[in-house]
């Protein structure tokens, strides 16, 4: 039967009685959180937005970076039998308005003051809003941290546990009564679309549609209790959430949380996971860092390391290929992952089992390297509107390039222009409030994806493209960017690509340098510290960039090749809207932000690789 994801969370507190269900750092040392210490929380915070108003069905938005209170706070409200709706804190105040008015929210929990004042200039837009708990640095007085009468009212996280601490006294079962009254296809969620081709729409997702897709994916990845899994992606992306939280629950294992983005390392070596998630940038940033620590060690180490990288890939390889190695081999690969190997795992804590990548396509090369260091890496692919997975590589049965069957009790076919369908429990009931959005992608109970792929030979998808980001030339022929892209990238010079030349006359390249190297590289060779735009400009950089190109160019089709590029001056961002919370480039924004840029390539272009013929 169809678990609720509350109940998920009952039993593992019932099953296992953990003495660190959850860890997190405070003032520089990790404290845990038991399982039974966790329950009471949730309970309590429960009650505490019930007395505020919130009952069944109700909107409560989440507003807030990943921590622990972001998961006690979703357990809460789904225990309340209400709907969480995660909102990115990257997003500015007007896009945080307009997901909290199409979801008619009732009341927003947020992290900090920061995300409060946001809330605080466009709630005269948000009629529906009646309060607003915040997690850090307030102390609430009545209710309110403001003016006298604020519109809506404000209150402190730990006061609202508090208030619903007293509830719990008087009756110990009424977090437990509501809990229960939860049904598996009651909604759970309604989580906004990050928009990398279109506006946001809010995929309704209901406690058995996720649950499902908690089960499947546990039926071929295995989670044990002795697991710990450093969670650090964003909670309001439904990868993180689904994989992160819900199945980490669900198969018993310990949830320590990041302090952020930027110190994963230095957490995964203090807290020695087993299990981590990240999307490819994640996986290409660490690639990158450990390559280039490399270069800078002296030549004999340099060499030791080129040898055991060469070692590891062969094995990887053999892996990859299903065939067995000799024992000439075996001795050769084992004494270089003693020697390479292990000192690079060390450095993300040495336990980890497997790593989980999802949220776009993982380069070939990169899965290739972690394979090498001997840190297996399962690829899956799924969307917000399918709970996320649709299919996942089988631990032994990966392969570069395939995302895996699909999970059990997942349907998929491949349908017209090669587009995938999927059909199953995991998708979603539709968009909120949007019914017109919801028939175009659900038709004859098959979700259409938009993304294009096939099956190989082994039954494991190959995703190709997006069916909405195919180029049209002016001549008609249609060209795929995700590959070639992917193909750009390899090359360690190239941190991002963008290919553009939808009805123009040749395919043309966006492209965006890794500075880190660019400089470091000039620096070596004596040149003297330039700003980018003066990096750029030298002849040989722009030379070097040539040479990828034509390398890329060498394995395409004459309609496929990239006549003409540019380069970026500085990194794309989510800050600046061009990446999505999940670091996928927002094509629209860059075909917007970056018009003359486009058009001089089809102009007077700056740079020029082959003919334009």
């Amino acid at each position: 039967m169809t678990r609720t994801l509350i109940q998920i969370f009952l039993d593992t507190v019932e099953a296992h009685h953990k003495t660190a269900q959850f860890v997190r750092k405070i003032d520089g040392a990790w404290q845990e959180l038991s399982a039974d210490a966790a329950l009471e929380r949730v309970e309590c915070l429960a009650l505490g937005l019930e007395s505020l108003g919130v009952t069944r069905g109700d909107r409560v938005a989440i507003l807030a970076e990943t921590r622990l209170e972001w998961a006690l706070t979703d357990l809460a409200v789904l225990g309340l039998g209400a709907v969480s709706v995660p909102v990115y804190p990257t997003l500015i105040a007007t896009q945080v308005a307009t997901q909290l008015r199409d979801s008619e929210t009732r009341v927003a929990v947020v992290s900090t003051l920061t995300q409060l004042e946001k809330l605080r200039s466009v709630c005269d837009s948000l009629p529906s809003l009646d309060a607003i708990v915040v997690m850090d640095g307030v102390a609430s007085t009545g209710g309110s941290t403001g003016d006298a009468t604020p519109r809506p009212r404000e209150f402190c996280f730990d006061d609202v546990v508090a208030r619903g601490r007293e509830l719990r006294t008087r009756d110990p079962n009424a977090f437990r009564a509501r809990a229960a009254a939860v049904r598996p296809d009651d909604l759970a969620t309604i989580i906004y679309t990050s928009g990398t081709t279109g506006d946001p729409k809010g995929a309704m997702l209901t406690h058995g549609n996720i649950s499902s897709n908690v089960e499947a994916c546990l039926a071929v990845i295995q989670l044990v209790p002795t697991d710990i899994c450093l969670s650090f992606l964003p909670l309001s992306h439904i990868l993180e959430r689904m994989a992160g939280l819900y199945a980490m629950l669900a198969g018993g294992a310990t949830i320590a949380y990041a302090e952020n983005m930027e110190t994963v390392g230095l957490n995964a070596a203090e807290i020695k996971p087993t299990v981590l998630l990240g999307v490819p940038r994640f996986y290409e940033k660490v690639h990158a860092r450990i390559l280039d620590a490399a270069g800078k060690r002296p030549p004999i180490a340099r060499r030791l390391f080129q040898w055991g990288l060469a070692r590891g890939t062969e094995r990887a390889r053999a892996r990859f290929e299903r065939r067995s190695l000799g024992p000439l081999a075996k001795l050769s690969i084992a004494l270089a992952d003693r020697l390479v190997g292990k000192t690079i795992r060390a450095r993300m804590g040495g336990r980890l089992r497997f790593c989980v990548s999802g949220g776009a396509p993982l380069a070939p090369h990169t899965l290739e390297f972690f394979f090498a260091i001997g840190i297996p890496i399962l690829e899956g692919y799924g969307l917000t509107e399918t709970s996320p997975v649709i299919c996942l590589n089988v631990p032994g049965g990966e392969k570069p390039g395939a995302v895996g069957p699909p999970i059990p009790g997942v349907e998929v076919r491949i349908g017209d222009e090669g587009e995938i369908l999927t059909r199953g429990p995991h998708v979603m009931t539709g968009y909120y409030r949007n019914p017109t959005a919801t028939s175009a992608v659900i038709r004859d109970g098959w979700f259409h994806t938009g993304d294009i792929g096939k099956f190989d030979a082994d039954g494991c998808l190959m995703i190709t493209d997006r069916l909405k980001d195919l180029l049209v030339t002016a001549g008609g022929k249609k060209v795929a960017p995700q590959p070639i892209e992917a193909s750009l990238k390899t090359s360690e010079w190239i941190a991002e690509a963008v290919l553009i030349g939808d009805q123009r006359p040749y395919i043309a390249a966006l492209l965006v340098p890794d500075f880190a190297r660019l400089h470091a590289d000039h620096a070596a060779s004596g040149g003297s510290p330039l700003d980018a735009r003066a990096l750029l400009a030298l002849p040989e950089v722009r030379e070097r960039f040539a040479r990828e190109i034509e390398r890329v160019n060498a394995g395409l089709a004459p309609f496929e090749r990239i006549k003409r590029f540019s380069l970026f001056e500085r990194e794309l961002s989510q800050d600046a809207g061009e990446l999505t919370p999940s670091l996928k480039v927002k094509r629209r924004v860059i075909c917007e932000r970056y018009h003359a840029m486009i058009e001089a390539l089809y102009e007077s272009a700056p740079d020029r690789v082959g003919s334009a013929a």
